[in-house]
């Protein structure tokens, strides 16, 4: 299990989960927070490009094919199977925080965005969600920001953050 603490932001297709996402991840990075994101893929998605060295690499036969340069490093493996979040969470180097995009099913508190013409209820049961960031008002016991408040959003999630430590 990580000592690095874990939230999900969940919501239908079109909700507006990465728009809000990309304004939280620029929101924490202005405090100094590393993160690391964590996308789920419910498709085959592609990040090799046909008839690059590194997927020339891969059609050859490679299970693991890494690509290194001075500003990143990426590492494309192939896979029988889909790894748990979990397993996915623990090839993440130390960082202040794994956000994830997805997983509602996952057991980690989630942020759930709400859009109400995407969405007739909410996804998750009350008891999962840390906040809710939505385009209605919501009056269930958790935090409720507007659908485009990056900067309480990640206010909420700084808290999470020093709660977290503060439990171990």
């Amino acid at each position: 299990m990580t000592s690095i603490p874990v939230i999900s932001f969940v919501g239908k297709s079109e909700s507006g989960k990465t728009t809000l996402l990309e304004k939280v991840i620029r929101e924490l990075k202005l405090k100094g927070i590393k993160l690391a994101i964590i996308k789920h893929d419910a498709h085959r998605f592609e990040i090799d490009h046909p008839g690059k060295d590194t997927w020339r690499h891969g059609q050859a036969g490679a299970d693991i094919v890494a690509i290194s340069s001075p500003e990143k490093m990426a590492i494309i493996e192939k896979r029988e199977q889909e790894l748990t979040l979990d397993e996915v969470i623990e090839r993440i180097s130390p960082v202040d925080i794994i956000i994830t995009e997805g997983y509602s099913q996952g057991k980690k508190p989630k942020i759930e965005v709400f859009r109400s013409e995407a969405h007739q209820k909410l996804l998750c049961p009350t008891g999962e969600l840390l906040a809710i960031a939505s385009d209605i008002p919501w009056e269930i016991g958790v935090p409720c920001y507007q659908i485009d408040d990056a900067v309480g959003v990640a206010s909420e999630i700084e808290k999470y953050i020093r709660t977290f430590r503060n439990k171990k």
